[in-house]
This record gives structure tokens, C-alpha cells and sequence, in this order.
């Protein structure tokens, strides 16, 4: 099994529903997004995907939540915009894009980052 990954970065900010601490307060995050793509074969140039699409499917995919207040943006302003929440979103969003690729090529795993210290991921 072939795996490539991608980063990309970007500020926003959210308050958390049914939270009892600080957290239920807005506050911001420079949320980082690492998304790890596999398959069993590589494509006839010898690639997963190549990384220039990936990165960016990515830079499209954070691109409405860049600098914004996550509760105001679809599908978070009806999703509490956990880290969780957001990891499977992300997921199933980039899942959507690759459609072109599959079956060759899946998503495995996408971890969102809140801080240095604190990720949360999803993978099938």
C-alpha cells in the first residue's frame, strides 16, 4: 500500500456548544489539516496523486472556513465545531473530491490540529 500526505494550515475561530468551561467562549485556533491518502496502485506517472492537486483540494477545502468564526459557516453553524466534527467533515468533503481517483485512491486519515499539543483525527 502507496501513502501520500498533505498539510495545510488556517486561523478561525468557534465556541463550543453544550461545553462548561472556556471553551464555550469564541475563541481562535491556527488549525493545521493533515490529510494521508492511500492506494494499492500508483497511477501511470508513478503517483497516488500528484501533490500539486492534493494541496490544492486541500487549500479549496479550508479556504471557507479561513478567518472566519467556524459557528457561522455550513455545515458548523448546524455541527458543533469540535476538532472531532471537523476531522470527519474534512473526511468525508475531501473523500467527495477525490471522486475522480477512486477506487484507486482513498482517504485513510485526516487529523486536525487545535494547538501543537492537541489533534483529533477520523479514518474509516
Amino acid at each position: 500500500m502507496f501513502e501520500i500526505t498533505a498539510e495545510e494550515s488556517f486561523p478561525a475561530a468557534h465556541a463550543l456548544g453544550g461545553y462548561r468551561g472556556k471553551c464555550e467562549y469564541v475563541h481562535g485556533h491556527n488549525y493545521r489539516l493533515r490529510v494521508s491518502l492511500e492506494a494499492a496502485e500508483l497511477d501511470a506517472a508513478g503517483l497516488v496523486v500528484d501533490f500539486a492537486e492534493v494541496r490544492r483540494l486541500l487549500r479549496d477545502l479550508v479556504e471557507p472556513f479561513d478567518h472566519r468564526l467556524l459557528n457561522e459557516v455550513p455545515p458548523f453553524d448546524a455541527l458543533n465545531p469540535t476538532a472531532e466534527n471537523m476531522a470527519r467533515y474534512f473526511f468525508e468533503e475531501l473523500s467527495r473530491r477525490l471522486a475522480p481517483h477512486a477506487p484507486r485512491v482513498r482517504v485513510a486519515e485526516v487529523r486536525v490540529w487545535e494547538t501543537e499539543t492537541v489533534t483529533a483525527a477520523y479514518r474509516p
